[in-house]
């Protein structure tokens, strides 16, 4: 009960502060996706991010967590949360809405699917060049060990603080690159692409033509040539 209290107090001071005028900062265009189960360390989480200017999508498992990046299809609703669903309706998988995750933040101790579980999944998957950041509430040095060696780009401990967010902007500017190379290797195949229709048309354009010159063309006289027998032309 005094966890959940000094939880409250620290989500009240977050609030007052990010109540002050702050400069907008590059990473207002940043999308992260923040998995915890638990409601208040949710809400703190978004506040933070929001008071820096990023676009938040916060999920309440590992699971859909998983459906939102496309991952699995089908899950287990009955497991979510009454307050989630009350405060906020299910965010649609990323296909339906077409946009970017640059960073995912997951708590580690959350029930069925565990946030190292979760990094596990990401990291084998098409979204392994996004950054991972894990939480908890628990310093454990084998647990943090185990996540940095599993891929996770940092470690922090819950309750996060304002000061946390310096700590993750390399990993915001790291998933920019990846998404400008990204996209500059789609463009140039995309560019490639185009320009093998342009010369297949071209070279169809070409054969066509000739064909058509062939038909049009006369085909050469040909002389008859007489027919002889016994070395006398016939008449």
């Amino acid at each position: 009960m005094e966890c959940v209290d000094t939880r409250k107090l620290q989500l009240q001071q977050q609030q007052q502060q990010l109540q002050q005028p702050q400069p907008q900062q590059q990473q207002q265009h940043f999308h992260v996706l923040a998995v915890d189960d638990s409601v208040i360390d949710r809400k703190l989480l978004e506040r933070l991010l929001r008071g820096s200017s990023c676009k938040v999508t916060c999920v309440d498992s590992g699971d859909k967590a998983l459906k939102y990046l496309g991952l699995i299809d089908d899950i287990d609703d009955t497991s979510s949360s009454s307050l989630e669903s009350s405060s906020s309706p299910s965010p649609q998988p990323l296909q339906q809405e077409g946009i970017k995750v640059n960073l995912i933040m997951t708590d580690y101790c959350m029930p069925g699917m565990s946030g190292y579980d979760l990094l596990k999944r990401v990291k084998g998957s098409s979204w392994k060049d996004v950054p991972v950041v894990i939480m908890s509430s628990e310093n454990v040095p084998s647990r943090i060990s185990m996540c940095l060696e599993g891929g996770a780009e940092e470690f922090l401990l819950k309750p996060l603080q304002l000061s946390d967010l310096d700590k993750l902007q390399p990993y915001f500017l790291k998933s920019l690159d990846n998404s400008c190379e990204k996209e500059s290797a789609n463009n140039s195949i995309d560019s490639d692409n185009n320009e093998n229709v342009i010369n297949n048309n071209n070279s169809n354009n070409s054969n066509n033509s000739i064909s058509k010159r062939k038909a049009m063309s006369p085909e050469p006289h040909q002389e008859r040539s007489r027919p002889k027998m016994k070395g006398l032309a016939v008449v």
